[in-house]
């Protein structure tokens, strides 16, 4: 798939330049049922405009995207029930509590209060939240504490897929090891099917089956970890994708306006 982000600068009281800039060019993967797929990248290497993508919250401007049986963006009403996502920043009301955030977006997807409730409610417990901070509101919230909420936000219709755009980002070591567990745990009970974008070396190789390269928005190489070391002739995965992509993974540049 492709996609260009359009700008325009202006140069002078009637004049403008248009510049194009390539988030996303001739990306092609698959990711098998039930598989933890990790994308790694520095900041403006096209993860996130891809999760976007997927998400049904960007088109692409060419190319063809399936998810879960379906065709984007045909059938972007079906894929919103399959998916669950959540972003390095997310958005929430941050004067509510987890709770009523959580049941507000229960009642988006037209789900019964109680029912609701109860999974947020377990799936809060099992990512390390007491219960007593439940009623507590947002923004007294921890980034970390946010993040697990976010996490079961994405969860309240147990969908079949996670895209997970940096989820570990920022997050204390505890709170990074929680979120791991439960996103093992996730895929050996549920079959949750994972795209994971990160840059967190570790964390890929800890939790993906397979990983793909991006670099200035290309898919460079992909395949296991030990995969991805042989073929570069590298000791570790970061030198594998320095080898591979000409790149670090702490270069920051901009994505389409936003990393």
């Amino acid at each position: 798939m492709h996609k260009v982000f359009r700008k325009r600068k202006r140069q002078g009281i009637f004049r403008y330049t248009r510049t194009e800039q390539w988030a996303v060019k001739d990306v092609s993967f698959e990711v098998a049922l039930g598989e933890t797929y990790g994308l790694l990248g520095p900041n403006g290497s096209g993860k996130s405009t891809l999760i976007r993508i997927l998400s049904t919250l960007l088109i692409p401007d060419h190319g063809e995207v399936r998810l879960m049986g379906h065709k984007l963006p045909d059938e972007e009403r079906a894929v919103r029930w399959k998916i669950g996502r959540v972003s390095v920043d997310a958005a929430f009301y941050k004067r509510l509590s987890a709770r009523e955030n959580l049941l507000y977006s229960a009642y988006l997807y037209g789900l019964e209060p109680k029912r609701a409730e109860k999974r947020a409610f377990d799936i809060l417990e099992r990512l390390g939240i007491e219960s007593r901070r439940f009623s507590d509101p947002l923004e007294e919230m921890s980034r970390g504490m946010q993040q697990k909420v976010s996490i079961a936000r994405a969860l309240m219709i147990n969908p079949p897929m996670l895209l997970l755009d940096e989820p570990t980002t920022g997050l204390d070591p505890k709170s990074k090891r929680d979120v791991q567990r439960f996103l093992e745990e996730l895929r050996e009970e549920e079959g949750t099917t994972i795209l994971l974008t990160t840059h967190d070396m570790n964390e890929a190789e800890h939790l993906c089956a397979r990983i793909g390269f991006l670099a200035h928005g290309k898919l460079v190489a992909e395949g296991t970890a030990e995969e991805l070391k042989e073929q570069a002739q590298a000791v570790t995965l970061e030198d594998a994708f320095i080898k591979m992509t000409g790149e670090s993974l702490n270069d920051d540049k901009e994505e389409g306006g936003k990393t």
